[in-house]
This record gives structure tokens, C-alpha cells and sequence, in this order.
């Protein structure tokens, strides 16, 4: 069962990643803010990581059509930024979700 310690750590870190994607350099601002609501935070987390990943697309595509302001190690970096922001995401979405399946088998 995970309890509300773990809930709490978790949107943390949905605060931290979300400012990190924003490029906000105070990230500690972002972990003393309480209240947030969670579906507006939700979605500006997967905002985020779509983002990400459409800025990747486009650095790749820039540079397979020959633009000479691209280099090759900024599409590298673009596309693990894109792949790390996706991975974390997922982790907490499953984690999210196996929160929901705990609560859901608690007895009445």
C-alpha cells in the first residue's frame, strides 16, 4: 500500500521535473509550493515532455535536411533529453498507477 509520504514524493518530483523542463533555475521555489492541483500539474508535466520531444524532432529533422546551424552533438543531446523526460514519465505513470490499484483493493 503506498501511503502519503510516497504520494507527496511523487507529485514532488512531477513539480521538480515539470520546472526542469521549464528551464526555472530555482527548483527549491517549486518544491516549497503546496496545493498545486494535480490535474492542471498532470498536464503541464506531459505538456512538457511533448515538448521536449517535438523540439528533438525538429533539431533531427533540421539536420537530416542539411542546416548548418545544427550540429550533430545537439540533436544527440535533444534526443536523450526527449528519451529521459519520456522514460520519467512512464515511471510516474506506473507508479501512479499502482497507487490507484492499492487503493482500489483496500477493504471497505
Amino acid at each position: 500500500m503506498m501511503s502519503d509520504m510516497n504520494v507527496n514524493q511523487v507529485l514532488m518530483q512531477m513539480r521538480v521535473m515539470a520546472a526542469q523542463a521549464k528551464g526555472v533555475a530555482d527548483v527549491s521555489a517549486v518544491e516549497s509550493k503546496s496545493g498545486a492541483d494535480f490535474s492542471a500539474m498532470l498536464v503541464k508535466s506531459i505538456d512538457a515532455v511533448n515538448d521536449t520531444q517535438q523540439a528533438s524532432g525538429d533539431l533531427k529533422k533540421r539536420f537530416e535536411l542539411g542546416d548548418q546551424s545544427v550540429d550533430m552533438v545537439d540533436v544527440a543531446i535533444a534526443s536523450e533529453k526527449a528519451k529521459i523526460a519520456f522514460t520519467a514519465m512512464s515511471e510516474v505513470r506506473n507508479k501512479l498507477v499502482k497507487a490507484y490499484q492499492d487503493v482500489m483493493s483496500m477493504p471497505v
